[in-house]
């Protein structure tokens, strides 16, 4: 069965560095575009980053997202990070009609 498991998520001081892992199973992992998604309680689901199945990547500010076809993961490296950045990160893997989600990975930035 497909799945997306995220990790990498956890505390963090204002202005640091952190990095998110989606580790992919049970797919072709070369036939997905790889998003990564944010929700802050009472709003809605907001992508931040995004990369092609050739590599071409799009993302908010202060934020990269990268892939790795050998270890079949998606990454996002989000810097200098901020008190609204405290929000659960989810990561899609999407191709066609089907999109799968993993679990969600919680960020906390403060002091």
């Amino acid at each position: 069965q497909v799945q997306l498991v995220e990790s990498g998520g956890g505390w963090v001081q204002p202005g640091g560095s952190l990095t998110l892992s989606c580790a992919a199973s049970g797919l072709t992992f070369t036939s997905y575009v790889m998003k990564w998604y944010r929700q802050a309680p009472g709003k809605a689901r907001e992508l931040v980053a995004s990369i092609s199945t050739g590599g071409t990547a799009n993302t908010v500010p202060r934020f990269f997202i990268s892939r790795d076809t050998a270890r079949k993961s998606a990454y996002l490296l989000m810097n200098s990070l901020k008190s609204e950045d405290t929000v659960k990160y989810y990561c899609s893997a999407g191709t066609g009609s089907l999109k799968y989600w993993g679990q969600g990975t919680q960020v906390t930035v403060s002091t």
